[in-house]
């Protein structure tokens, strides 16, 4: 499964960068233009906000998840979110498979 998580970390990167890059040649960090755009229609409002509700998951899952697995650097993969939930889901799972594993050689050891 890390081959898997660590490809969708790649994709999850790229794909949205991909899109997102040029805009932000074209126009600058212009916030204001970035929110009009992306309200601008039901299916971008729709996506936008499909987004967020999955940020806001992943979120809560990394937190929960990883305290209860005693995780170190959560921050690392909650930091991940700029880019967003594509790359911070599969980045927090790579991380908690490496943890678990990590875990279970100690444990039998």
């Amino acid at each position: 499964m890390r081959i898997i998580y660590l490809l969708l970390c790649i994709a999850g990167t790229a794909l949205p960068l991909w899109q997102f890059v040029p805009w932000l040649c074209a126009h600058g960090l212009d916030v204001p233009r970035l929110v009009q755009q992306a309200t601008s229609g039901h299916i971008a409002a729709f996506a936008w906000s499909d987004v967020l509700v999955s940020g806001i998951v992943v979120a809560a899952f990394v937190i929960a998840e990883g305290r209860k697995l005693a995780m170190p650097r959560l921050w690392l993969p909650l930091s991940c979110l700029v880019v967003g939930p594509s790359l911070a889901l599969p980045f927090f799972l790579l991380l908690r498979e490496r943890h678990l594993a990590a875990a279970g050689l100690r444990a039998s050891a």
